[in-house]
């Protein structure tokens, strides 16, 4: 049972990962985490986790930090290097806080000490959850708009640019070479298609489509 005034996810597509190669910590909180309402899947190893293929939908890993082979740490570093966004609950028998601060600064939601309580397990695995939704959320509106931006055409996508820029109908008309009026239906189609209720709108859209651009060519 979920502890009190924590919500445990029902949907299945919320999964929580434990990593650890201790088999009685896996079995205990593999228990205790299917009871409080939660999809558990359990691996013995960095390695043997990320063998298995990328999954879609929100989920979250608990892991030990000291394991053989990979350590949780690693396990990290490898899926930030992979653009592989799982928010990371660490667990540790060691009170090292060089590590803890390691990871937290890399992104982990919690780092908790052997032994935690059930409401502190419980209360970093809905944290972490919640932070996964959020990331699902943003990825969907990303490719979202994208879609939308990639059914203007190619004057249109100039008209975007332009417009979003803060050009006027008529500079924009002289830019490109075309009739005021013909910008008015070119505008309003923009508008249309990418769900636009405002030029505010499209500013903040092509911002967006901007920074998503340069993030993208940073990663490859």
């Amino acid at each position: 049972m979920a502890a009190p005034g924590l919500t445990a996810p029902t949907s299945l597509t919320r999964s929580v990962f434990v990593i650890d190669d201790d088999a009685s910590v896996r079995r205990a909180l593999t228990r205790q985490l299917r009871a409080a309402g939660f999809e558990v899947e359990a691996f013995a190893s960095a390695q043997e986790y990320l063998a298995q293929p990328p999954r879609d939908g929100i989920a979250c890993i608990v892991t030990d930090v000291r394991m053989p082979g990979l350590s949780g740490l690693d396990l990290q570093a490898s899926l930030a290097k992979a653009h592989r966004e799982l928010p990371i609950v660490f667990i540790s028998g060691y009170g090292d806080v060089p590590t803890s601060v390691r990871a937290m600064r890399a992104g982990a939601v919690n780092f908790l000490p052997k032994p935690f309580s059930d409401d502190e397990i419980l209360a970093a695995v809905t944290e972490a959850l919640g932070r996964s939704a959020r990331l699902d959320s943003a990825r969907k509106a990303d490719a979202e708009l994208r879609a939308h931006y990639q059914a203007l055409t190619p004057r249109e996508r100039e008209v975007f640019a332009l417009v979003a820029a803060g050009l006027l109908n008529k500079i924009v008309a002289d830019r490109l070479r075309i009739a005021e009026k013909t910008v008015k239906v070119h505008r309003h189609r923009v508008m249309d298609k990418m769900g636009a209720a405002s030029i505010a709108d499209l500013v903040r859209m092509a911002e967006h489509l901007a920074l998503s651009s340069v993030s993208s060519s940073e990663r490859n």
